[in-house]
């Protein structure tokens, strides 16, 4: 089968909110469904064996999904989805709201959020499934949820090696040519006619909004 027949199923954009042992943390995934119509209802979520939040969800048993909108800017997709909790405190610089089980929210232009209490897991070779029984949540909608469809074709935003829908950038297969990446959301600047040297040094992302300085060379 043509792997891009999996492109027709559709994809969402969330933030999964975790308590780690270095305080919360979120990551991005696209994969968040309801699989009962249950009181309280349940949804599945996968997420990478390799993620910290898959460690943080094991031990907790609790983590918050935030619907991320079309309004939520690539600086704070590629900053929860680009970097590993292990290392930095990627909540930093995101305005979020922590509940009182400890885990984040993300207020950054998120439609609405929801608590979600672990019943279950399923294990894949990559991903774990986890079911959650939705215990709490916003009491309102706000904004157009962000479809993973929304994400790559007008945000032009990329995704993990980790997520399940994970495309090989074409970019990595042609060596001949210089090319800077942005190593907050992984835009990358390839133009024969001007060269990176020669932007101005005010230059900045025109996905995420970085400075020229979060630019590394391919």
């Amino acid at each position: 089968m043509d792997p891009k027949i999996l492109r027709a199923l559709s994809y969402g954009m969330y933030a999964i909110g975790v308590k780690g042992k270095g305080g919360p943390s979120a990551c991005i995934a696209n994969t968040v469904v309801q699989v009962a119509g249950t009181t309280p209802p349940v949804i599945a979520v996968s997420i990478h064996h390799d993620n910290y939040s898959n460690a943080c969800i094991r031990e907790a048993g609790i983590f918050t999904v935030s619907i991320l909108s079309e309004d939520t800017s690539g600086t704070v997709i590629g900053a929860l989805g680009l970097n590993s909790g292990r290392s930095i405190q990627k909540l930093k610089n995101i305005r979020h709201r922590v509940l009182r089980e400890g885990v984040p929210i993300i207020k950054e232009s998120a439609c609405c959020w929801m608590l979600c209490k672990v019943i279950g897991q399923v294990e894949t070779a990559t991903h774990t499934v986890f079911l959650a029984e939705v215990t709490a949540g916003s009491e309102a909608m706000t904004g157009t949820p962000m479809t993973y469809a929304y994400y790559r074709s007008v945000i032009k935003g990329v995704v993990p090696q980790n997520a399940p829908s994970y495309e090989e950038p074409d970019f990595l297969t042609d060596p001949e040519t210089e090319k800077y990446i942005c190593t907050i959301c992984t835009y990358v600047y390839q133009n024969p006619d001007v060269l990176f040297e020669d932007l101005p040094e005010d230059w900045v992302c025109p996905i995420c909004g970085a400075q020229k300085s979060m630019f590394k060379r391919r």
